[in-house]
Protein backbone atom coordinates (compact mmCIF):
# COMPACT_ATOMS: atom_id res chain seq x y z
CA UNK A 1 0.00 0.00 0.00
CA UNK A 2 0.72 3.72 -0.68
CA UNK A 3 0.26 5.20 2.17
CA UNK A 4 1.39 8.79 0.40
CA UNK A 5 -1.40 8.57 -1.08
CA UNK A 6 -3.98 7.03 1.32
CA UNK A 7 -4.55 10.34 3.22
CA UNK A 8 -1.83 9.91 5.76
CA UNK A 9 -0.43 12.58 8.14
CA UNK A 10 3.05 12.51 6.52
CA UNK A 11 1.54 13.18 3.27
CA UNK A 12 -1.35 15.19 2.45
CA UNK A 13 -3.20 13.94 -0.51
CA UNK A 14 -3.91 15.76 -3.70
CA UNK A 15 -7.10 17.79 -2.90
CA UNK A 16 -10.17 15.21 -4.06
CA UNK A 17 -12.94 16.91 -5.68
CA UNK A 18 -15.65 15.24 -5.49
CA UNK A 19 -19.63 15.89 -7.31
CA UNK A 20 -21.96 15.61 -4.61
CA UNK A 21 -24.52 14.92 -7.49
CA UNK A 22 -22.48 12.40 -9.47
CA UNK A 23 -21.73 9.85 -5.94
CA UNK A 24 -23.06 6.45 -6.52
CA UNK A 25 -26.22 5.93 -4.08
CA UNK A 26 -26.58 2.92 -1.55
CA UNK A 27 -28.16 0.66 -4.48
CA UNK A 28 -24.63 -0.08 -5.74
CA UNK A 29 -22.06 -1.67 -3.78
CA UNK A 30 -18.59 0.32 -4.17
CA UNK A 31 -16.38 -3.56 -3.97
CA UNK A 32 -12.71 -3.53 -3.99
CA UNK A 33 -11.36 -4.48 -8.15
CA UNK A 34 -10.78 -7.95 -8.69
CA UNK A 35 -7.44 -7.64 -8.88
CA UNK A 36 -7.88 -9.49 -12.53
CA UNK A 37 -8.57 -12.44 -11.16
CA UNK A 38 -11.16 -12.83 -12.62
CA UNK A 39 -9.10 -12.57 -16.09
CA UNK A 40 -6.56 -15.09 -14.64
CA UNK A 41 -9.23 -17.92 -14.06
CA UNK A 42 -10.96 -17.82 -17.35
CA UNK A 43 -8.46 -19.67 -19.53
CA UNK A 44 -8.51 -22.75 -16.73
CA UNK A 45 -12.48 -22.70 -16.75
CA UNK A 46 -12.50 -22.34 -20.96
CA UNK A 47 -10.07 -25.40 -21.19
CA UNK A 48 -12.63 -27.33 -18.97
CA UNK A 49 -15.39 -26.73 -20.77
CA UNK A 50 -13.73 -27.04 -24.40
CA UNK A 51 -14.93 -30.53 -25.03
CA UNK A 52 -18.18 -29.81 -23.75
CA UNK A 53 -18.58 -26.40 -25.90
CA UNK A 54 -17.58 -29.20 -29.09
CA UNK A 55 -19.91 -31.23 -28.09
CA UNK A 56 -22.97 -28.47 -27.71
CA UNK A 57 -21.59 -27.56 -30.88
CA UNK A 58 -21.78 -30.32 -32.48
CA UNK A 59 -25.80 -30.86 -31.26
CA UNK A 60 -26.61 -27.39 -32.78
CA UNK A 61 -26.64 -28.75 -36.19
CA UNK A 62 -29.23 -31.44 -35.60
CA UNK A 63 -31.00 -29.44 -33.07
CA UNK A 64 -31.26 -26.09 -34.38
CA UNK A 65 -33.60 -25.21 -31.05
CA UNK A 66 -30.41 -25.32 -28.80
CA UNK A 67 -29.45 -21.73 -27.68
CA UNK A 68 -25.51 -21.24 -27.93
CA UNK A 69 -23.05 -22.22 -25.69
CA UNK A 70 -22.45 -19.80 -22.74
CA UNK A 71 -18.93 -18.37 -22.85
CA UNK A 72 -19.35 -18.10 -18.60
CA UNK A 73 -21.80 -19.51 -16.60
CA UNK A 74 -24.50 -17.77 -15.31
CA UNK A 75 -23.99 -15.65 -12.63
CA UNK A 76 -27.12 -16.64 -10.53
CA UNK A 77 -26.14 -19.96 -10.97
CA UNK A 78 -22.37 -19.33 -10.04
CA UNK A 79 -23.72 -17.69 -6.47
CA UNK A 80 -26.02 -20.41 -5.68
CA UNK A 81 -23.46 -22.72 -6.27
CA UNK A 82 -21.27 -20.60 -3.62
CA UNK A 83 -24.31 -20.47 -1.57
CA UNK A 84 -24.22 -24.03 -1.11
CA UNK A 85 -20.70 -24.59 -1.22
CA UNK A 86 -20.80 -21.88 2.39
CA UNK A 87 -23.52 -23.67 3.81
CA UNK A 88 -21.59 -27.12 3.17
CA UNK A 89 -18.55 -25.71 4.73
CA UNK A 90 -20.50 -24.02 7.76
CA UNK A 91 -22.13 -27.13 8.52
CA UNK A 92 -19.23 -29.21 8.75
CA UNK A 93 -17.50 -27.39 10.57
CA UNK A 94 -19.80 -27.22 12.75
CA UNK A 95 -20.46 -31.11 13.10
CA UNK A 96 -16.91 -31.74 13.28
CA UNK A 97 -14.69 -29.07 14.86
CA UNK A 98 -17.55 -27.54 16.87
CA UNK A 99 -17.33 -24.10 15.18
CA UNK A 100 -19.69 -21.43 14.38
CA UNK A 101 -21.43 -21.78 10.74
CA UNK A 102 -20.58 -18.29 10.46
CA UNK A 103 -16.69 -18.68 9.71
CA UNK A 104 -18.01 -21.22 7.37
CA UNK A 105 -19.85 -19.01 5.10
CA UNK A 106 -17.28 -16.07 5.34
CA UNK A 107 -14.55 -18.53 4.31
CA UNK A 108 -16.52 -19.85 1.37
CA UNK A 109 -17.46 -16.50 0.21
CA UNK A 110 -13.64 -15.41 0.35
CA UNK A 111 -12.19 -18.14 -1.19
CA UNK A 112 -15.16 -18.10 -4.38
CA UNK A 113 -14.51 -14.59 -4.33
CA UNK A 114 -13.51 -11.80 -6.45
CA UNK A 115 -10.13 -11.42 -4.83
CA UNK A 116 -8.88 -15.34 -4.65
CA UNK A 117 -10.77 -17.83 -7.29
CA UNK A 118 -12.67 -15.24 -8.80
CA UNK A 119 -15.66 -17.45 -9.70
CA UNK A 120 -18.10 -15.06 -8.72
CA UNK A 121 -17.92 -11.65 -9.92
CA UNK A 122 -17.72 -7.82 -8.79
CA UNK A 123 -20.82 -7.64 -10.98
CA UNK A 124 -22.83 -10.65 -9.81
CA UNK A 125 -21.81 -9.19 -6.15
CA UNK A 126 -23.75 -6.08 -7.38
CA UNK A 127 -26.64 -7.77 -8.32
CA UNK A 128 -27.00 -9.82 -4.93
CA UNK A 129 -26.72 -6.45 -2.91
CA UNK A 130 -30.17 -5.97 -2.26
CA UNK A 131 -30.60 -9.73 -1.12
CA UNK A 132 -27.78 -8.83 1.51
CA UNK A 133 -29.19 -5.77 2.51
CA UNK A 134 -32.10 -7.42 3.60
CA UNK A 135 -30.29 -10.18 5.56
CA UNK A 136 -28.41 -7.41 7.38
CA UNK A 137 -31.86 -5.11 7.85
CA UNK A 138 -33.62 -8.41 9.19
CA UNK A 139 -30.71 -9.16 11.85
CA UNK A 140 -30.16 -5.49 12.78
CA UNK A 141 -34.33 -5.40 13.10
CA UNK A 142 -34.02 -8.44 15.82
CA UNK A 143 -30.82 -6.83 17.47
CA UNK A 144 -32.79 -3.41 17.87
CA UNK A 145 -35.92 -5.05 19.03
CA UNK A 146 -33.66 -7.03 21.84
CA UNK A 147 -32.36 -3.17 23.21
CA UNK A 148 -34.04 -2.57 26.08
CA UNK A 149 -33.43 1.19 27.16
CA UNK A 150 -35.85 0.81 30.35
CA UNK A 151 -33.50 -1.68 31.77
CA UNK A 152 -30.53 -0.16 30.77
CA UNK A 153 -32.01 3.37 32.66
CA UNK A 154 -32.82 1.32 35.80
CA UNK A 155 -29.35 -0.81 35.99
CA UNK A 156 -26.69 1.97 36.59
CA UNK A 157 -23.48 -0.02 36.55
CA UNK A 158 -24.57 -1.10 33.25
CA UNK A 159 -24.87 1.82 32.16
CA UNK A 160 -21.34 2.49 33.26
CA UNK A 161 -20.15 0.23 31.84
CA UNK A 162 -21.21 0.64 28.37
CA UNK A 163 -20.46 4.28 28.17
CA UNK A 164 -16.75 3.37 28.88
CA UNK A 165 -16.79 0.57 26.70
CA UNK A 166 -17.65 2.75 24.26
CA UNK A 167 -15.74 5.78 24.88
CA UNK A 168 -12.21 3.69 25.60
CA UNK A 169 -12.57 1.82 22.60
CA UNK A 170 -13.27 4.99 20.50
CA UNK A 171 -10.64 6.61 21.72
CA UNK A 172 -8.24 3.46 21.87
CA UNK A 173 -8.46 2.88 17.81
CA UNK A 174 -8.37 6.64 16.86
CA UNK A 175 -5.43 7.39 18.72
CA UNK A 176 -3.64 3.81 17.59
CA UNK A 177 -4.78 4.76 14.10
CA UNK A 178 -3.73 8.17 14.02
CA UNK A 179 -0.82 8.04 16.16
CA UNK A 180 0.95 4.47 14.93
CA UNK A 181 -0.39 4.27 11.76
CA UNK A 182 -0.25 8.02 10.68
CA UNK A 183 -3.84 8.33 9.46
CA UNK A 184 -4.83 11.83 9.04
CA UNK A 185 -7.29 12.60 12.37
CA UNK A 186 -10.61 12.07 9.75
CA UNK A 187 -9.44 8.96 8.28
CA UNK A 188 -8.58 7.72 11.70
CA UNK A 189 -11.81 8.74 12.96
CA UNK A 190 -13.25 7.14 10.26
CA UNK A 191 -11.64 3.88 11.15
CA UNK A 192 -12.46 4.40 14.99
CA UNK A 193 -16.07 4.78 13.54
CA UNK A 194 -16.52 1.24 11.96
CA UNK A 195 -14.39 -0.66 14.45
CA UNK A 196 -15.13 0.40 17.52
CA UNK A 197 -18.23 -1.85 17.72
CA UNK A 198 -19.39 -5.63 17.87
CA UNK A 199 -20.89 -7.23 14.86
CA UNK A 200 -24.34 -7.33 15.95
CA UNK A 201 -25.54 -10.17 13.25
CA UNK A 202 -22.24 -11.90 14.09
CA UNK A 203 -23.14 -12.09 17.98
CA UNK A 204 -27.04 -12.73 17.28
CA UNK A 205 -26.26 -15.79 15.32
CA UNK A 206 -23.52 -17.04 17.44
CA UNK A 207 -25.75 -16.80 20.49
CA UNK A 208 -28.72 -18.00 18.93
CA UNK A 209 -26.74 -20.68 17.49
CA UNK A 210 -25.08 -22.00 20.47
CA UNK A 211 -28.50 -21.77 22.52
CA UNK A 212 -27.10 -19.92 24.87
CA UNK A 213 -29.30 -18.07 27.62
CA UNK A 214 -27.80 -16.11 30.69
CA UNK A 215 -26.56 -12.89 32.47
CA UNK A 216 -23.42 -12.98 30.15
CA UNK A 217 -25.11 -14.22 26.84
CA UNK A 218 -27.82 -11.37 27.20
CA UNK A 219 -25.10 -8.60 28.17
CA UNK A 220 -23.16 -9.66 25.18
CA UNK A 221 -26.08 -8.68 23.22
CA UNK A 222 -26.89 -5.52 24.91
CA UNK A 223 -23.20 -4.27 24.64
CA UNK A 224 -22.95 -5.39 21.05
CA UNK A 225 -26.28 -3.41 20.41
CA UNK A 226 -25.52 -0.13 22.45
CA UNK A 227 -21.93 -0.25 20.70
CA UNK A 228 -23.47 -0.84 17.13
CA UNK A 229 -26.15 2.07 18.02
CA UNK A 230 -22.82 4.43 19.10
CA UNK A 231 -20.85 3.16 16.37
CA UNK A 232 -23.84 4.93 14.19
CA UNK A 233 -23.83 8.50 15.94
CA UNK A 234 -20.23 8.42 15.35
CA UNK A 235 -20.63 7.11 11.48
CA UNK A 236 -22.93 9.99 10.73
CA UNK A 237 -20.49 12.42 12.20
CA UNK A 238 -17.95 11.36 10.57
CA UNK A 239 -19.09 11.38 7.08
CA UNK A 240 -19.24 15.31 8.00
CA UNK A 241 -15.91 15.38 9.37
CA UNK A 242 -14.71 13.31 5.76
CA UNK A 243 -16.96 16.02 3.65
CA UNK A 244 -15.23 19.27 5.95
CA UNK A 245 -11.87 17.83 5.41
CA UNK A 246 -11.95 17.33 1.32
CA UNK A 247 -15.52 19.32 -0.07
CA UNK A 248 -15.56 22.39 -1.02
CA UNK A 249 -19.30 23.34 -0.34
CA UNK A 250 -19.25 23.31 3.46
CA UNK A 251 -23.54 22.29 2.78
CA UNK A 252 -21.92 18.61 2.69
CA UNK A 253 -20.59 18.57 5.90
CA UNK A 254 -23.75 19.34 7.21
CA UNK A 255 -26.85 18.41 5.06
CA UNK A 256 -25.11 14.90 4.26
CA UNK A 257 -25.23 13.74 8.52
CA UNK A 258 -28.83 15.53 8.98
CA UNK A 259 -29.59 12.92 5.64
CA UNK A 260 -28.66 10.64 7.48
CA UNK A 261 -29.59 10.53 10.30
CA UNK A 262 -32.98 12.27 10.46
CA UNK A 263 -33.52 10.10 7.38
CA UNK A 264 -33.27 6.89 8.50
CA UNK A 265 -35.34 7.88 11.64
CA UNK A 266 -38.16 9.21 9.67
CA UNK A 267 -38.19 5.90 7.40
CA UNK A 268 -37.65 3.73 10.93
CA UNK A 269 -40.57 5.27 12.44
CA UNK A 270 -43.30 4.91 9.96
CA UNK A 271 -42.11 1.48 8.57
CA UNK A 272 -42.54 0.46 12.64
CA UNK A 273 -45.91 2.39 12.68
CA UNK A 274 -47.54 0.49 9.73
CA UNK A 275 -46.46 -2.81 11.34
CA UNK A 276 -48.07 -2.05 14.62
CA UNK A 277 -51.18 -1.08 13.22
CA UNK A 278 -51.53 -3.40 10.59
CA UNK A 279 -50.27 -6.47 13.24
CA UNK A 280 -52.87 -5.33 15.41
CA UNK A 281 -56.01 -6.48 13.00
CA UNK A 282 -53.85 -9.74 13.51
CA UNK A 283 -54.14 -12.72 15.71
CA UNK A 284 -50.70 -12.62 18.04
CA UNK A 285 -48.01 -14.42 17.22
CA UNK A 286 -49.42 -15.86 13.87
CA UNK A 287 -48.17 -16.63 10.66
CA UNK A 288 -49.26 -13.50 9.34
CA UNK A 289 -47.99 -11.15 12.03
CA UNK A 290 -44.63 -12.94 11.11
CA UNK A 291 -45.01 -11.77 7.37
CA UNK A 292 -46.07 -8.40 8.20
CA UNK A 293 -42.89 -7.69 9.96
CA UNK A 294 -41.16 -9.15 7.52
CA UNK A 295 -42.67 -7.18 5.05
CA UNK A 296 -42.17 -3.68 6.60
CA UNK A 297 -38.71 -4.55 7.40
CA UNK A 298 -38.08 -5.10 3.53
CA UNK A 299 -39.85 -1.92 2.61
CA UNK A 300 -37.63 -0.26 5.49
CA UNK A 301 -34.99 -1.86 2.85
CA UNK A 302 -35.78 -0.91 -0.18
CA UNK A 303 -36.74 2.71 1.18
CA UNK A 304 -33.33 3.33 2.53
CA UNK A 305 -31.81 2.04 -0.45
CA UNK A 306 -33.74 4.23 -2.48
CA UNK A 307 -32.81 7.38 -1.00
CA UNK A 308 -29.22 6.47 0.21
CA UNK A 309 -29.73 6.27 3.62
CA UNK A 310 -27.89 2.96 5.51
CA UNK A 311 -29.84 0.16 5.58
CA UNK A 312 -27.71 -1.07 8.58
CA UNK A 313 -29.24 2.26 10.81
CA UNK A 314 -32.37 2.45 9.69
CA UNK A 315 -33.21 -1.27 10.47
CA UNK A 316 -31.90 -1.36 14.24
CA UNK A 317 -34.01 2.20 14.85
CA UNK A 318 -36.80 -0.16 13.58
CA UNK A 319 -36.53 -2.45 15.68
CA UNK A 320 -35.21 0.09 19.00
CA UNK A 321 -38.35 2.18 18.02
CA UNK A 322 -40.97 -1.27 17.87
CA UNK A 323 -39.84 -2.26 21.43
CA UNK A 324 -40.18 0.79 22.89
CA UNK A 325 -42.93 2.14 21.36
CA UNK A 326 -44.78 -1.28 21.39
CA UNK A 327 -46.96 -0.52 24.62
CA UNK A 328 -49.61 -3.37 23.78
CA UNK A 329 -47.13 -6.14 23.02
CA UNK A 330 -48.67 -6.19 19.69
CA UNK A 331 -45.16 -7.75 18.28
CA UNK A 332 -43.09 -7.71 21.09
CA UNK A 333 -43.64 -12.41 20.89
CA UNK A 334 -43.48 -11.97 16.81
CA UNK A 335 -40.51 -13.94 16.08
CA UNK A 336 -38.68 -14.03 12.77
CA UNK A 337 -38.29 -17.59 11.59
CA UNK A 338 -35.74 -19.61 11.54
CA UNK A 339 -35.62 -18.93 7.47
CA UNK A 340 -33.30 -15.73 8.62
CA UNK A 341 -29.75 -18.49 9.16
CA UNK A 342 -30.55 -18.69 4.96
CA UNK A 343 -30.30 -14.99 4.91
CA UNK A 344 -27.32 -15.07 7.04
CA UNK A 345 -25.75 -17.17 4.51
CA UNK A 346 -26.11 -15.06 1.57
CA UNK A 347 -24.78 -12.05 3.88
CA UNK A 348 -21.44 -13.63 4.79
CA UNK A 349 -21.05 -15.18 1.50
CA UNK A 350 -21.33 -11.23 0.21
CA UNK A 351 -19.04 -10.36 2.94
CA UNK A 352 -16.40 -12.85 2.58
CA UNK A 353 -16.32 -11.90 -1.42
CA UNK A 354 -16.09 -8.32 -0.43
CA UNK A 355 -12.95 -8.16 1.53
CA UNK A 356 -10.01 -6.77 -0.10
CA UNK A 357 -7.46 -9.50 0.04
CA UNK A 358 -5.42 -8.62 -3.23
CA UNK A 359 -4.54 -5.38 -1.57
CA UNK A 360 -3.23 -7.56 1.39
CA UNK A 361 0.51 -6.41 2.27
CA UNK A 362 2.35 -7.43 5.55
CA UNK A 363 2.70 -3.97 6.78
CA UNK A 364 -1.41 -3.78 6.69
CA UNK A 365 -1.85 -7.18 8.18
CA UNK A 366 0.51 -6.07 11.28
CA UNK A 367 -1.39 -3.04 11.01
CA UNK A 368 -5.05 -4.15 11.70
CA UNK A 369 -3.76 -7.13 14.00
CA UNK A 370 -2.48 -3.89 16.01
CA UNK A 371 -5.59 -2.05 16.10
CA UNK A 372 -7.29 -5.34 16.88
CA UNK A 373 -5.03 -6.20 19.85
CA UNK A 374 -5.93 -2.63 21.09
CA UNK A 375 -9.65 -2.83 20.42
CA UNK A 376 -9.83 -6.13 22.44
CA UNK A 377 -8.11 -4.47 25.74
CA UNK A 378 -10.02 -1.60 25.50
CA UNK A 379 -13.18 -3.53 25.64
CA UNK A 380 -12.10 -5.84 27.99
CA UNK A 381 -10.60 -3.41 30.11
CA UNK A 382 -13.58 -0.71 30.01
CA UNK A 383 -15.86 -3.88 30.98
CA UNK A 384 -13.56 -5.46 33.93
CA UNK A 385 -13.55 -1.60 35.45
CA UNK A 386 -16.95 -1.11 35.33
CA UNK A 387 -17.53 -2.87 38.48
CA UNK A 388 -21.51 -3.80 39.34
CA UNK A 389 -23.11 -6.92 40.83
CA UNK A 390 -21.71 -9.50 37.96
CA UNK A 391 -18.03 -11.06 38.63
CA UNK A 392 -15.05 -9.64 37.20
CA UNK A 393 -14.55 -12.91 35.83
CA UNK A 394 -17.94 -13.02 34.32
CA UNK A 395 -17.40 -9.53 32.68
CA UNK A 396 -14.20 -10.42 31.10
CA UNK A 397 -16.11 -13.00 29.27
CA UNK A 398 -18.46 -10.39 28.04
CA UNK A 399 -15.63 -8.70 26.85
CA UNK A 400 -14.53 -11.16 25.03
CA UNK A 401 -17.92 -12.40 23.66
CA UNK A 402 -18.12 -9.01 21.92
CA UNK A 403 -15.33 -9.33 19.81
CA UNK A 404 -16.77 -9.65 16.62
CA UNK A 405 -16.47 -7.22 13.97
CA UNK A 406 -18.02 -8.02 10.20
CA UNK A 407 -20.80 -6.86 7.96
CA UNK A 408 -21.72 -3.90 9.47
CA UNK A 409 -18.05 -2.55 9.54
CA UNK A 410 -17.39 -3.21 6.05
CA UNK A 411 -20.43 -1.76 4.96
CA UNK A 412 -20.11 1.07 6.78
CA UNK A 413 -15.90 1.58 5.35
CA UNK A 414 -17.10 1.18 1.71
CA UNK A 415 -19.67 3.89 2.32
CA UNK A 416 -17.53 6.37 3.54
CA UNK A 417 -15.22 5.48 1.37
CA UNK A 418 -17.26 5.76 -1.81
CA UNK A 419 -17.42 9.52 -0.19
CA UNK A 420 -14.17 10.00 -2.00
CA UNK A 421 -13.12 7.27 -3.90
CA UNK A 422 -9.60 8.11 -4.87
CA UNK A 423 -8.77 8.49 -0.86
CA UNK A 424 -10.99 6.57 0.91
CA UNK A 425 -10.24 3.10 -0.22
CA UNK A 426 -6.81 3.09 0.99
CA UNK A 427 -7.11 4.99 3.82
CA UNK A 428 -9.87 2.56 5.08
CA UNK A 429 -8.12 -0.31 4.47
CA UNK A 430 -7.25 -1.10 7.68
CA UNK A 431 -10.39 -1.35 9.28
CA UNK A 432 -11.09 -3.42 6.47
CA UNK A 433 -8.44 -5.95 7.02
CA UNK A 434 -9.60 -5.63 10.78
CA UNK A 435 -12.85 -6.97 9.73
CA UNK A 436 -11.44 -9.73 7.33
CA UNK A 437 -9.47 -11.13 10.16
CA UNK A 438 -12.16 -10.89 12.68
CA UNK A 439 -14.27 -12.57 10.26
CA UNK A 440 -12.79 -15.61 11.43
CA UNK A 441 -11.65 -14.99 14.76
CA UNK A 442 -15.10 -13.16 15.86
CA UNK A 443 -17.46 -16.04 15.70
CA UNK A 444 -15.04 -18.27 18.21
CA UNK A 445 -14.41 -15.63 20.41
CA UNK A 446 -18.25 -14.96 20.79
CA UNK A 447 -18.82 -19.00 20.91
CA UNK A 448 -16.09 -19.24 23.21
CA UNK A 449 -17.11 -16.24 26.17
CA UNK A 450 -20.82 -18.20 26.07
CA UNK A 451 -19.39 -22.12 26.42
CA UNK A 452 -17.03 -20.77 29.37
CA UNK A 453 -20.03 -19.17 31.08
CA UNK A 454 -21.95 -22.46 31.14
CA UNK A 455 -24.53 -21.02 29.40
CA UNK A 456 -25.35 -23.05 26.25
CA UNK A 457 -26.96 -26.26 26.09
CA UNK A 458 -24.48 -29.58 25.14
CA UNK A 459 -25.04 -30.87 22.07
CA UNK A 460 -23.28 -33.87 20.55
CA UNK A 461 -22.07 -33.06 17.11
CA UNK A 462 -21.19 -36.45 16.55
CA UNK A 463 -24.81 -36.93 15.63
CA UNK A 464 -25.39 -34.07 13.15
CA UNK A 465 -24.88 -33.87 9.63
CA UNK A 466 -22.55 -32.45 7.87
CA UNK A 467 -26.14 -30.39 6.07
Amino acid sequence: MCWACSGTRSSIPPAARYCWTARQSSTSFSLPRAADSGERDEPMLNEILSSARTAWEGLQERLFFLPPFPDELDSLALFSMLLVVGLLVGEWLRAKLGWPKVIGYVLAGTLFGPSLLGWISIEALAQIRPMADAALGLLMLEIGRRLDLRWLGENRDLLRATLGEITLSFTAIFLFAWGVVGLMAAWAAAAAAVTMASAPAVVLLTVEESNAQGQVSERIILHTALSAAASFVVFAVVVGVVHAQYSDDWLNAVAHPLWVVVGSVMIAWLMALLARLVAALLPKRSLAQVFILVATALLAVGTARMLAVPVFLTLFLMGVILSFSDQERTLSYTNLPEGHWLLAIILFVVVGASLPWQDFTWLIGLQAIGLLIVRAVAKVAALAWAGGDLGVARRVLVGIGIQPLSATAVFMAYEIAGLYPEIGRSSLSLPLFAAAIMELAGPALCRFAVVRAGETAATDNSKEGVA
